[in-house]
């Protein structure tokens, strides 16, 4: 379900990225020609990020990246889960099932590695996801016009 992204996953990022609905708390789509001018052949990749694939096609991405900016400063320095799904995707599971197993990938490569994800209050949908993955509220602040949720995953304790 999860892999590393490729030249044929190029439209399905396209379709993504100028996706009114996926960005409706994310500021906004970008325009579609302008991807498909400047986003690369072939999409970048490091450890980390994921295309999530179902049946062979695209319908979403995970991303694990570190903090090196944030405005709450107990963010800076941890890793940040991100994620996009196409909504022909939505609430079928998928985005849990996803983002759990880039999580334990985490946790193999960084075992102990705390967690960080950023939401907005409004979107209800990423809210509950944020639950069901073990993120609890570090702190709401204002941002982007919007009221936003910051979330810890706790490093996992290595069983003995």
């Amino acid at each position: 379900m999860l892999r590393e992204p490729g030249a044929a996953d190029r439209a399905a990022f396209v379709e993504l990225l100028a996706s009114p609905e996926v960005h409706t708390y994310l500021g906004g789509p970008r325009p579609r020609a302008e991807l498909e001018r400047e986003l690369p052949g072939t999409p970048e990749r490091w450890p980390g990020s994921f295309v999530v694939d179902l049946d062979g096609e695209m319908i979403g991405q995970v991303l694990l990246r570190r903090t090196r900016e944030h405005c709450c400063p107990v963010a800076v320095g941890k890793v940040d889960l991100g994620y996009l799904f196409l909504p022909r995707a939505w609430g079928l599971g998928y985005a849990a099932e996803a983002c759990a197993a880039a999580l334990d990938w985490l946790d193999c490569v960084l075992p102990g590695e705390p967690v960080v994800l950023n939401t907005q209050t409004a979107n209800t949908g990423s809210m509950r996801l944020a639950a069901k993955l073990g993120f609890t509220e570090v702190e709401r602040f204002r941002a982007w016009d919007a009221e936003q949720w910051l979330g810890l995953r706790p490093p996992l304790t290595p069983s003995v």
